[in-house]
């Protein structure tokens, strides 16, 4: 529940609210509010509109997920895939953008503005296997170049996942994880 909260949001409230009871205290010559007010309201302020401007926010989930594969995410999802699910559905503070660490350490980032962005996330059943599909917008980097990676990824995201890549649309990439047995 607190991943999607918005700190600078909450920051912000909490902030203006403290700031301006300080204000009023002021003005009533009350000196305990004043104090409270712009001792505490005025650095949540700041501190709000600082983590505000660095927010990424949630990406959402572009299909609900069923019952059945939210048991077999108990069940079979890897350490990676649900850290990957937390940290892409939850807010993010300093990040240029979702994936952007692995996509710079896989070789799919080369600049900001060739970087692909991630737009949904689905989980799914294959073959009885829970899946973590990631969707991309990725119209600078083409299908190839994510082919090219595919044994990269296989590797980054770790044991007991096979990695595919396929593109439903132009311009749009789905990077699926789908959980394997271990040997």
């Amino acid at each position: 529940m607190l991943r999607q909260i918005s700190l600078g949001t909450l920051g912000l409230t909490v902030g203006s609210i403290l700031t301006l009871v300080g204000f009023i205290a002021y003005a009533a010559d009350n000196a305990t509010l004043n104090l409270v007010g712009f001792f505490y309201g005025f650095p949540l302020l700041l501190g709000g509109l600082a983590l505000k401007a660095n927010e990424l926010k949630p990406i959402p989930f572009s299909e609900a997920t069923t019952p059945t594969v939210l048991k077999l995410r108990e069940q079979q999802a890897t350490v990676t895939q649900n850290k990957i699910r937390k940290d892409i559905t939850r807010y993010c503070y300093g990040q240029k953008a979702h994936f952007d660490v692995a996509l710079a350490y896989l070789g799919l980032s080369p600049t900001d503005e060739e970087r692909p962005i991630v737009t949904g996330l689905k989980e799914k059943e294959i073959n009885g296997a829970y899946t973590l599909i990631v969707e991309f917008d990725s119209p600078l980097i083409g299908i190839d170049v994510w082919q090219q990676k595919q044994e990269k990824m296989t590797k980054y995201f770790g044991p007991g996942v096979k990695v595919e890549i396929t593109q439903p649309e132009e311009d749009k990439i789905e990077l699926t994880l789908i959980t394997t047995p271990e040997k």
